[in-house]
């Protein structure tokens, strides 16, 4: 069986964007003066309350349609407005916590950090994905969940130096040419920011719903609420706020500490008027697992951690039946 690699894709990102390129400017239409003169005329008999009526019609003309992804039934993005915040951590554990609340439900997994991916890490998971019959890549899998990372075509250490538009065409294919079979869920690692990505799979793809996480600090809870707001934006509903590193309890003395403030994740949350999904504390067991590649939802299931992300993963899915009824 053939295996996909990152030459093979960039070879077909670079040759999707030649075709690009040539059909822009065949298309391109140079205005000469009668042209002006007209768009003048035009502009002066048409009121302000018609031509912002009309420019909105052009925007929506011009945006993507979106097209479900084959065998996923609801998509999950987890964001946050800026790195370092524990989104990759808590993406992972939700989705294993999903699957741990309900094992009859089917969770894949989706790393759409193409510059920085953590999913082969977080997972344990190495190799390139081979190719099935359909020539589609099959997702490699771990503890019951197929994933699908750019961190599977490249070496660990090896950089990705691409512009937007190879970006979003690298997600465009590791969200549609891959045989996800049938899933519930598939949740999405987002990369941190409001950027390309995040646009991308808002408009291309129908998105259940949003899971911005932030740690309770004033700086990172800034970024938060701008990721929230985007998705507001594009009109994708936001599930609630996950407040990581919430607070550090003493291994020795028990004693808590809140080191990146306490609260501030909530207070937030109600102030844009959406729900805290739970609370996930600083613990150096949620460390260790996750570099040792066995998150802590399977490694120690009956530890109070554990307990805070399957605590997340059920809020998440009660949002998301309150979003769809």
């Amino acid at each position: 069986m053939a295996q996909f690699t990152y030459s093979r894709l960039s070879h077909l990102l670079r040759a999707s964007g030649n075709k690009l390129s040539v059909s822009r400017t065949g298309t391109e239409v140079k205005p000469g003066p009668a042209c002006h003169v007209q768009f003048t005329r035009c502009q002066r008999s048409v009121d302000s309350k018609a031509l912002q009526e009309r420019q909105k019609q052009q925007m929506a003309k011009g945006l993507p349609k979106q097209k479900p992804v084959a065998g996923v039934k609801q998509i999950i993005v987890v964001a946050s407005g800026k790195g370092g915040v524990g989104k990759s951590t808590t993406a992972v554990n939700l989705a294993l916590g999903l699957l741990a609340n309900d094992p009859l439900k089917t969770v894949g997994l989706l790393d759409a950090d193409v510059y920085g991916p953590s999913i082969p890490k977080l997972m344990n998971l190495k190799g390139n994905p081979e190719l099935s019959d359909n020539n589609l890549m099959i997702p490699l899998v771990n503890y019951g969940v197929p994933c699908m990372s750019m961190g599977f075509l490249v070496d660990e250490s090896a950089p990705i130096v691409w512009r937007g538009l190879m970006v979003m065409s690298a997600i465009e294919r590791l969200l549609r040419q891959v045989d996800w079979g049938s899933l519930d869920y598939l949740v999405v690692d987002m990369p941190p920011g409001t950027g390309d990505v995040q646009l991308s799979i808002s408009q291309n793809v129908p998105v259940a719903g949003a899971v911005i996480v932030s740690t309770p600090q004033d700086i990172a809870l800034l970024d938060a609420r701008r990721g929230a707001e985007m998705f507001k934006k594009v009109h994708v509903p936001v599930l609630g706020l996950v407040q990581n590193m919430s607070v550090f309890q003493c291994p020795n003395c028990q004693h808590q500490t809140h080191i990146f403030g306490s609260d501030g994740a909530r207070q937030l949350a109600d102030t844009l008027g959406v729900k805290l999904l739970g609370d996930v504390p600083l613990h150096l067991n949620i460390r260790e697992t996750s570099d040792r590649g066995t998150p802590v939802v399977v490694s120690s299931p009956d530890s109070p951690e554990a307990e805070a992300y399957r605590k997340v993963a059920s809020a998440v899915v009660q949002r998301l039946h309150e979003v769809n009824t």
